[in-house]
């Protein structure tokens, strides 16, 4: 039995249709649905399977949505007596993470990212945004030109690809900027708000109290932190870093990098997609990483482990 760091993915991985083969096969995935629907006040089976897209993707519906997926991926591996030995999650994802490492309960995890969704839906209608990826371009080179341009970095994914974010003209400006100074394409995002900017300061704000209102345990396994890639020592540390983690950058390629330094060499993403396995690919290839999602890439895992 493997040693396996449980990856989760956030907002973007979203599809019409995730979690299904899960809910319809699995009691206890049924269940937790049932919860969340409970808790969310919403009926979150009919948004993941039958969206329409078009509402799924909202940043408020599409991010307790992605949650009750990433969890459900998570129930499903602990059926078949495969426990994380460390975890992480990508942005949004990081609450899931913190949910598997005993940190967070069901019932505050997903209050906290419906809370977090609507505030960040509604602070990019009050300072409105884009964002943009920087392909093969030095991320020093690509955190200059934002100094300039008024842009920043919103997500170091890994050496070849840098995501920045703010105002539209400021991003528009930096992209142009990165592509002079040698960037091998620069491509805009088709996202609703400039996640992970000063532009989110709004939504900092109004966040500040939902998390001060939960409990946050000490956590019981390893987990890397998105705003310094340090792996998290207490419960109360967590509560600052996701407020902070609103408008400052996710240094995921660094909080990998922070893993493998750790002896971590087997990971699966347990979500919808593949965005984080194939992120570890171009960041570590000597690193062995998979995914579940469905049925299919569940028997892929286990007949791997």
């Amino acid at each position: 039995m493997k040693n396996w760091v449980f990856l989760f993915p956030g907002q973007g991985s979203q599809y019409v249709g995730m979690g299904r083969e899960f809910h319809d096969k699995y009691d206890e995935v049924r269940e937790l649905f049932d919860n969340a629907n409970d808790i969310l006040k919403m009926d979150i089976a009919k948004l993941c399977f039958e969206g329409p897209e078009e509402v799924l993707v909202l940043t408020e519906n599409v991010q307790p949505a992605i949650t009750v997926v990433n969890l459900a991926c998570l129930a499903v591996l602990r059926m078949h007596e495969i426990y994380p030995a460390a975890t992480a999650g990508h942005s949004l994802g990081e609450y899931s993470a913190l949910y598997a490492a005993g940190v967070i309960s069901l019932e505050d995890t997903l209050k906290l990212v419906q809370h977090r969704g609507r505030f960040m839906q509604e602070a990019a209608i009050v300072e409105p945004g884009g964002m943009a990826a920087i392909m093969d371009l030095e991320e020093e080179k690509i955190r200059e030109i934002c100094t300039l341009a008024g842009a920043q970095v919103a997500n170091i994914n890994c050496v070849e690809q840098v995501i920045i974010t703010g105002p539209e003209v400021d991003v528009n400006s930096a992209a142009m900027m990165c592509e002079k100074a040698g960037a091998k394409k620069c491509v805009r995002l088709n996202v609703s708000g400039p996640w992970h900017s000063r532009c989110m300061e709004y939504a900092r704000e109004k966040f500040e109290p939902i998390l001060q209102a939960c409990v946050f345990s000490d956590p019981r396994i390893p987990v890397v932190n998105n705003v310094d890639a340090e792996i998290l020592k207490t419960g109360s540390k967590a509560q600052d870093k996701l407020n902070r983690q609103i408008c400052n950058p996710v240094l995921w390629r660094q909080s990998m990098e922070r893993l493998i330094a750790g002896g971590f060499t087997n990971f699966v993403e347990a979500g919808p997609k593949k965005v984080l396995r194939g992120l570890m690919r171009r960041i570590d290839r000597n690193a062995k990483v998979l995914n579940v999602e469905d049925d299919a890439s569940l028997a892929t895992f286990l007949q791997a482990n």
